[in-house]
């Protein structure tokens, strides 16, 4: 049977890790030479992809504990943070008692302290298992279950537990109460509630058969779960009577847990190797299919999603088995599963069922393995998820270029810059550039390259779109040319350009296709333009269009034309005026 856990409320406030401010600057600065790129190239596929999609989020192991004997129930406290351990002796060492309620420190493992004594039957202190965490006390402590009726209190420090015993059978299963000052505890097919204190119980009902339960007290409901006869009773906990009878699916009649969903009021129930869910009316949603025995569940509010414990038969002569359990993580909405499936070595139920606890926000998930006497912790780690790309850019050779990207996930994320000179179909990281900001001097030979951020953590590979870097020559637009004269004088000079007077030509006969306006049309527009062309022909002066041949016959046709539609428009602005 597994143990119950409380929900445990609040988030979890494990940072994100997240790259620096987002923007995409053009500043000033001195000419340098360019930063080299690396000779190692990287892989071109996924400009914007990933070895993962972006925000999965993974489950890792990062620590095991081996420092509370043979681990039987697990509880993280929601107001000390302390984990609490519920445990029995391991095999092989008699000269050691490990059985009792052990306090650790969650991010170590270490033994905060040990409460081994507890009162028996006619009150008398002894060492006691304990097997099963019921409840948390409220600042610290649990209440528990010890062999075989016993209920205890006890907290980080304390000599011995408080305790008594419950009058009947041996207790098979126990949940907090209607009231914080009792549990419900069931004793076979009798299911009661009973004070903490003293052990009195206040009212009982028997059941045709079972032998472990879930509370749902948000609802009013305890749900009774039957194996032998695949099926729920429904107990209404105002009267305590059973309310309704549910059917479960028909299999080997081997029962794994009874766990309610608080904040849907689903139950799941840990069937062979599958685990059934019920909404809660007790009508069935789906059943997940699993190769091992679901042991133990629990539920995270703060994300909605629901925790199962999967344990290998430990028989390996079974086919399928393979000695190994597995954690699973699955959306309460859907049951999808919400993070890929972890393996758990070695965790098998020959030596007893696995335990589960969930820090609040699930990003930390302690499992125990009974057969190994071990404890493992595993946190939750997300691929990076880019929040803002790099865009295209412009810039003057000389002039310094800032590319800045952000991307988030846990743990910390780092980043290194690439680029491609082929337009994306390879790539080779920038030495040295490994901040979200990337700065450096555009060079006339940077001219089409891509850029682009690679983001790396535990949990996968990200990377950004690629920006265009487009560079001009220096003092000039993209044709070079110098800007032209006044309103009606001679035009200048133009550099390499290909479009005459308005950008700036790459002539080579001083004709009008490289460079030729000059006079009106260079004149006129010059300065507007940016400059006049000219190629390595004769250079155009006095006003006139420096042609040879009938080429230069059309420009010089057009220079007329805007020249009076010039004249006209300011005529007709004069008339205007006057009326």
């Amino acid at each position: 049977m597994t143990p119950r856990h409380p929900l445990l409320p609040g988030r979890a406030g494990a940072p994100t890790a997240t790259a620096a401010a987002c923007a995409l600057l053009l500043v000033s600065a001195a000419a340098a030479s360019p930063v080299p790129v690396a000779a190692s190239p990287v892989p071109a596929a996924g400009g914007e992809g990933a070895d993962v999609p972006q925000g999965t989020a993974v489950y890792r192991p990062v620590a095991r504990f081996t420092t509370a004997g043979k681990p039987r129930d697990l509880l993280l406290h929601p107001d000390s943070r302390h984990l609490y351990v519920g445990s029995e002796d391991l095999p092989g060492t008699a000269g050691t008692d490990e059985g009792g309620l052990h306090v650790l420190d969650p991010a170590d493992g270490k033994v905060r302290s040990t409460v081994d004594r507890a009162p028996g039957p006619t009150g008398t202190l002894g060492r006691r298992a304990v097997r099963r965490l019921v409840a948390p006390l409220p600042g610290d402590g649990a209440v528990f279950v010890y062999p075989l009726r016993g209920i205890g209190t006890a907290k980080d420090g304390d000599a011995a537990a408080a305790g008594a015993w419950v009058p009947g059978g041996a207790v098979t299963d126990a949940a907090p109460g209607t009231t914080p000052a009792t549990v419900l505890v069931a004793q076979g097919s009798v299911l009661s509630e009973v004070d903490i204190a003293t052990a009195a119980v206040r009212r009982s009902v028997t059941l045709e058969g079972g032998e472990e339960f879930a509370h749902d007290p948000a609802r009013g409901t305890v749900w009774f779960t039957d194996v032998a006869h695949r099926r729920m009773y429904r107990v209404d906990t105002a009267t305590f009577t059973v309310a309704a009878t549910v059917e479960l699916p028909a299999g080997e009649g081997f029962g794994g847990f009874t766990e309610v969903d608080p904040e849907t009021g689903a139950v799941w129930v840990g069937l062979d190797t599958s685990v059934v869910v019920h909404d809660a009316a007790g009508r069935r949603l789906d059943v997940i299919k699993g190769t091992d025995m679901p042991r133990a569940a629990e539920f995270d509010a703060a994300t909605d999603q629901a925790f199962v414990v999967w344990q290998d038969t430990g028989d390996t002569s079974e086919p399928g088995s393979d000695n190994n359990g597995s954690l699973t993580v699955h959306r309460t909405g859907d049951l999808r599963e919400a993070a890929p499936r972890v393996e758990l070595p070695g965790n098998h139920a020959q030596s007893g069922e696995a335990a589960l606890a969930v820090a609040p926000g699930g990003a930390t998930v302690f499992v125990s393995d009974p057969a190994a006497g071990a404890i493992t912790r595993l946190e939750r780690a997300t691929s990076p998820r880019i929040t803002l790309n790099p865009l295209d850019v412009s810039a003057a050779a000389g002039t310094a270029v800032s590319l800045t990207t952000r991307a988030e996930g846990t743990p910390a994320l780092d980043v290194a810059w690439q680029v491609s000179t082929d337009a994306g179909r390879t790539w080779r990281t920038v030495p040295g550039a490994t901040s979200p900001t990337h700065t450096f001097t555009a060079a006339a030979s940077d001219d089409s390259h891509r850029y682009r951020a690679e983001f790396t953590n535990g949990a996968g590979t990200a990377r950004t779109t690629a920006a265009t870097l487009t560079v001009t020559p220096a003092g000039g637009g993209p044709g070079g040319g110098t800007p032209g004269g006044g309103e009606s004088g001679p035009g200048a000079t133009g550099g390499a350009g290909t479009t005459g007077a308005v950008t700036g030509g790459s002539g080579t006969t001083g004709s009008a296709d490289g460079g030729t306006a000059a006079g009106t049309v260079g004149g006129t527009t010059g300065g507007a333009a940016g400059g006049t062309g000219a190629g390595t022909g004769p250079t155009a002066a006095g006003g006139a269009l420096a042609s040879t041949g009938a080429a230069a016959a059309p420009f010089a046709g057009a220079a007329v034309l805007l020249t009076a539609a010039g004249w006209i428009l300011v005529r007709r602005s004069r008339r205007r005026g006057a009326v």
